[in-house]
């Protein structure tokens, strides 16, 4: 594999990179486990509860912070006999990181899975065709990492 040239410093200072931005709003071990759950489907905050073991304040401060981000959408449902309570769906923000996140998903069995089978994989909707996070060229021809350079606009 290639390695990236030597740089001095980064092309763009931090408070002018969309990078530095998306790291500000997804950085955070709780706030991605919460994005985690989400894409599998989890929506109420009694299942992230239990499913992440997170401290309900914790959760609960992630959560707000990712409606107003507009990550996640809240909104009301009622089960019979209950009171209407909050549950949390990811907005197309949202669901605009399912890539990112699958590709991190990816990442992690091919470098921390110990060689194992992982133990989920994705598929193209309605279909058993297994997919993968690729960057492609506006040709639509893959591109390997080690090709991809940054390059100033302006």
């Amino acid at each position: 594999m290639t390695q990236i040239p030597l740089a001095r410093r980064s092309p763009v200072q931090p408070d002018a990179c969309n990078l530095a931005k998306a790291i500000d709003v997804v950085g955070d071990r709780w706030t991605l486990l919460i994005l985690r759950a989400a894409l599998y489907g989890v929506r109420r905050f009694d299942d992230f509860q239990a499913e992440l073991g997170c401290p309900r304040t914790v959760l609960s401060g992630r959560l707000k912070k990712l409606v107003d981000d507009g990550l996640l959408a809240k909104r009301a449902y009622k089960s019979p006999g209950k009171r209407s309570r909050p549950e949390y769906v990811l907005s197309p923000m949202g669901l605009s990181l399912r890539p990112i996140l699958i590709g991190l998903t990816q990442w992690g069995d091919a470098w921390l899975g110990k060689g194992e089978t992982p133990p989920i994989s994705f598929t193209k909707a309605g279909s058993k065709s297994a997919i993968r996070a690729a960057f492609v060229d506006i040709e639509g021809r893959e591109v390997r990492p080690d090709q991809i350079r940054p390059v100033l606009r302006g």
